[in-house]
């Protein structure tokens, strides 16, 4: 396996882990209400996103690069208002990204240049998992700010560490 590949492999996974965990904290931090609450006809609510990750994830890596079969129904992360229980929501998104993690941990070099079909594209293994880090860390994002809109909180991402700090 080449640096790169391996480079690639430990990142993918750590940044898919470190959105995990802001997503947890965000709604962690919300209640029932507030994780459903859609401000306007053209927003989703924070666990319409979480539902979008899970199945996001499920598609482009378990089922593309996995071999799991494609059970997605992409609309249906949308059309939930809620509520669902929240550790369940949860345990669903993390069992998708451990699975995941998994995957890219495994993932041999052929897989990385290989194209799969995925979502009506083809894409490369590489591609692939940029796109899901991409994407997840994107939503992230947005659920950290409907967070902070809703609870007028500072999430504490990085509580002890000196951003200001060069080098």
């Amino acid at each position: 396996m080449s640096l790169l590949a391996e480079q690639l492999r430990t990142e993918a996974c750590r940044r898919l882990e470190e959105s995990l965990a802001r997503v947890e904290k965000c709604v962690g931090m919300l209640n029932d209400e507030q994780l459903w609450h859609r401000p306007n006809a053209n927003l989703v609510s924070v666990g319409n996103l979480v539902l979008h990750l899970a199945g996001n994830a499920a598609q482009w890596i378990n089922s593309a690069l996995g071999g799991v079969p494609d059970e997605r129904n992409r609309n249906e992360e949308f059309d939930q208002h809620g509520p669902v229980d929240r550790d369940v929501l949860l345990a669903g998104l993390r069992m998708t990204i451990d699975r995941a993690r998994t995957i890219i941990r495994y993932l041999d070099e052929a897989r990385f240049e290989s194209l799969w079909a995925v979502q009506g594209f083809q894409e490369s293994g590489t591609a692939i998992i940029l796109h899901v880090v991409e994407h997840f860390s994107y939503h992230t994002g947005q659920i950290t700010l409907h967070t902070k809109l809703l609870l007028n909180v500072d999430t504490g991402y990085y509580a002890g560490q000196d951003l200001n700090a060069s080098g």
